[in-house]
């Protein structure tokens, strides 16, 4: 009997110590609950996009800046519309906070640092 792997989509996210600590906590599982000033999470769909975030605004605003990437059910993810928020490659998905719960449910694996910046 052969189990199929349902097709995932690599995501990423720019992200600072804090948060960071929080998904440690999960286990490298999950994203942690939105703050209030935080309607939408927003995962981003290329690498350096997150790059240039983490490295330019978290850097600064939280002394070091980390990228993680992560798969997620693609399937899922067809609720999402991709956005643009500037540049051709500058696309991200905006997922609203109450519905975060069950987009972590859909991460396939585990969540993972891939870059670093201090």
């Amino acid at each position: 009997m052969s189990s199929t792997a349902q097709p995932t989509t690599t995501l990423w996210r720019p992200t600072g110590p804090v948060e960071l600590d929080l998904v440690r906590a999960l286990d490298w599982r999950a994203w942690p609950p939105r703050l209030p000033e935080q309607p939408i999470f927003y995962p981003v769909l290329n690498e350096d996009y997150a790059v240039r975030i983490a490295r330019d605004w978290n850097v600064k605003h939280d002394g070091a800046g980390f990228v993680t990437r992560f798969e997620v059910d693609s399937a899922f993810l067809e609720r999402y519309p991709v956005r643009r928020a500037g540049g051709e490659t500058i696309l991200e998905l905006w997922v609203p906070a109450e519905e975060l719960a069950e987009f972590n449910a859909h991460i396939v694996g585990r969540i993972e640092v891939v870059r670093e910046f201090r």
